[in-house]
């Protein structure tokens, strides 16, 4: 029941992410926006949940404060910050406000794992697939949101996801913290507590691996509703929110799949079968696409989208068990910082090259999993010697 309670209150809280996407069209009518504005609303969740998790990671908060309570405040903050939104009058507003959603999702995602892997001893890649899969809908979530008929009223997109936040905030509340499962190890002391993991080879590895996979997949989910309108410049918004929602919502299940699977091959196999297999989705997407019919190119992306992210959770889950009880908060929080980091570099770099670049921006996400193929290569193998553990 834990597990199953920490999954729904992901999905909750995570559906503040992508909120001002899913509404889009009404910002720009409402604010005068121009299309390239949408990539300061994204980018700014980026950079905030990039400060929010370096703050969190290297002070050791995360494996200092008790993570049901973080969880909780993190979801009333970005519940305020997103309900707020729609008053914001224009851009530079709304991205503070966005700014500050980031922040408080630095609360919600990574130490959603931690109390996932308290609560799911020896059973992280499970536990984590489920996680990540919630935090895939939750990612989606407003754009299903978009795609209800709210009379006309898409301020009520932004508040609905403040409401799931809140129930969010409420259900881990009650849930509290898992029980020590061991002896009680201190909390680190060092202000700097999540850099201690990289000195150990195998999360260096595992967490190499995971900022490749991030440089493809937030730029993969910012760009599906762009290269859907790019292929059927017809579809009604209501149409793209729907098929938006889907696009990036089949990786849910592709995450429940990989977690299934790593209790059979192992996170490390089902990992590299998710990098090879979003590196042919990059590879081929610039010669298939303009060749493909609308309802192809669909079919095509949902796989492409559900092989970006299957191997998400295991990273996480790798990452964990290579570090001490004592440090998996921080060092997972600090993980999260550096990749999203870099896919806020990916998607400003990006995104607004779109009409220049066509189909081959794919060929731009490329280098991301083949580098995250290069870390998983080594990982289990001693310093200096060619063969596992």
């Amino acid at each position: 029941m834990p597990i199953v309670l920490i999954a729904i209150a992901e999905w909750f809280g995570t559906a503040l992410w992508f909120t001002p996407n899913a509404v889009i069209g009404d910002l720009q009518t409402a604010w005068d926006l121009a299309p390239a504005d949408l990539g300061w609303l994204t980018g700014a969740v980026q950079i905030g949940f990039l400060a929010g998790t370096l703050g969190i990671g290297l002070s050791g908060l995360a494996d200092r404060a008790p993570a049901s309570r973080l969880f909780a405040l993190s979801c009333l903050i970005g519940a305020l910050s997103n309900a707020l939104l729609p008053f914001a009058g224009g851009l530079w507003p709304a991205v503070g406000l966005r700014v500050m959603t980031g922040l408080s999702l630095a609360g919600i995602y990574p130490i959603g794992m931690k109390l996932m892997v308290g609560w799911a001893p020896g059973r992280a890649g499970l536990g984590l697939a489920w996680l990540v899969g919630m935090l895939v809908l939750g990612t989606a979530m407003p754009h299903l949101l978009a795609g209800i008929d709210w009379g006309g009223n898409w301020r009520m997109t932004l508040w609905f996801a403040s409401l799931l936040a809140l129930l969010a905030a409420a259900i881990v509340w009650r849930l509290g913290d898992a029980p020590p499962h061991g002896p009680n190890s201190p909390p680190p002391r060092s202000r700097l507590a999540g850099l201690a993991a990289f000195g150990i080879a195998d999360f260096r590895r595992a967490a190499s691996a995971y900022f490749g996979h991030m440089w493809e997949l937030y730029t993969l989910w910012t760009l599906i509703p762009l290269l859907l309108v790019t292929a059927n410049p017809e579809l009604s918004p209501r149409a793209l929110s729907l098929l938006a929602f889907a696009l990036i919502a089949v990786g849910a299940p592709g995450c429940w799949l990989g977690g299934w699977l790593s209790q059979r091959l192992g996170s490390r196999r089902v990992a590299t079968l998710g990098l090879a297999g979003s590196a042919v989705g990059c590879a081929l997407y610039p010669w298939l696409a303009p060749h493909l019919g609308f309802v192809a190119l669909v079919a095509y992306l949902a796989a492409w989208s559900l092989l970006a992210v299957i191997d998400s959770p295991q990273f996480s889950a790798l990452s964990a068990n290579a570090c001490p009880a004592a440090l998996v908060g921080s060092a997972l929080t600090l993980q999260n910082a550096i990749g999203f980091a870099i896919s806020a570099v990916s998607i400003g770099l990006l995104v607004p090259w779109l009409s220049a670049l066509e189909a081959t921006i794919a060929w731009w996400l490329l280098p991301g999993p083949l580098l995250g193929l290069v870390g998983l290569k080594r990982l289990g193998k001693p310093p200096g010697q060619g063969r596992p553990r």
